[in-house]
């Protein structure tokens, strides 16, 4: 895959996001899909967790924060009764997988270090990128929930800011089914207004404010972004993004890999933190690792 044209890295900067067509390919998405279920298969139902876009407390804890470094499954809110009970078939109540599938899961580790995504990360600016997280996305059938306004370097932080996610469609993303909402420019527009963290006792997260002064989003100027299966979409880390709940009868499923620059400094307290025996790999690391296997 080429490099991306001057016109293509001038629209990211200047808009804070770009969509590649064809990215993937048919047979790369049925693997990433086929481990997707694997790991689904295997998810005892006695690890149960429920991931909300809402109320982050649902996952406040060590099965969360554990996520960091393990292939965790996460649960729709709606797949459960008011008495806590799964009233849906697992396979179509898991709302997203993560958080380290690129460094544990093979399938997934040749994909997200394919060649092509480090030179487009070096076309827009990176040094030395570094994938620090990825996640299988869902948007269940008629329950996949909405996912709040948002900007991605609150929970991805570096000083100076690098974070860039890499969304990758794994089926088409419509309108209907909860595709993306992006507010085109926000990330020249918006500072960073808090971050997520790991708190000091080291078993919790909460949000804690910047310096910035609190400045509404517009988000009458969010605006969908439907892509069709095999498209990337990178999203500038302090780009205002959301999605509606998906109240189609299709799933609308992505991988998301979220990327820094190694040469800044992660901050002691994201909530996201790797132990010593799994370090973040850098991407020319990975690269090499999948060429030579």
């Amino acid at each position: 895959m080429a490099l991306l044209t001057k016109e293509q890295i001038q629209n990211y900067h200047q808009d804070g996001y770009l969509v590649i067509e064809n990215y993937l390919s048919n047979e790369e998405i049925d693997v990433l899909n086929t481990n997707a279920q694997k790991l689904i298969d295997e998810f005892k139902m006695s690890d149960v967790k429920i991931f909300s876009t809402d109320n982050q407390s649902n996952v406040l804890d060590n099965y969360f924060l554990e996520s960091a470094y393990k292939s965790s499954c996460f649960f729709e809110e709606n797949a459960f009764d008011k008495n806590g009970q799964l009233v849906l078939d697992k396979s179509v109540a898991i709302n997203k997988i993560g958080h380290a599938m690129h460094d544990l899961e093979p399938d997934c580790e040749k994909i997200a270090y394919k060649k092509s995504l480090y030179e487009i990360m070096l076309s827009v600016g990176a040094s030395q990128p570094v994938i620090v997280q990825s996640q299988y996305i869902f948007k269940q059938p008629n329950i996949g929930a909405k996912v709040n306004p948002h900007i991605d370097s609150t929970f991805i932080y570096t000083e100076p800011m690098t974070c860039v996610a890499a969304w990758i469609a794994m089926q088409d993303a419509t309108e209907e089914n909860g595709c993306l909402n992006v507010i085109p420019g926000s990330h020249l527009s918006y500072p960073i207004q808090e971050r997520y963290i790991k708190n000091e006792d080291g078993m919790s997260t909460s949000f804690t404010k910047t310096a910035h002064e609190r400045v509404d989003w517009d988000l009458d100027q969010l605006q969908p972004l439907p892509v069709k299966k095999g498209s990337l979409v990178l999203l500038h880390g302090e780009l205002v993004h959301a999605s509606k709940a998906n109240i189609s009868d299709k799933s609308r499923h992505a991988f998301v890999l979220h990327i820094v620059d190694q040469s800044a400094t992660w901050a002691g307290d994201n909530w996201l933190q790797r132990p010593e025996e799994l370090p973040f790999k850098s991407m020319h690391e990975g690269v090499e690792k999948v060429n030579n296997s």
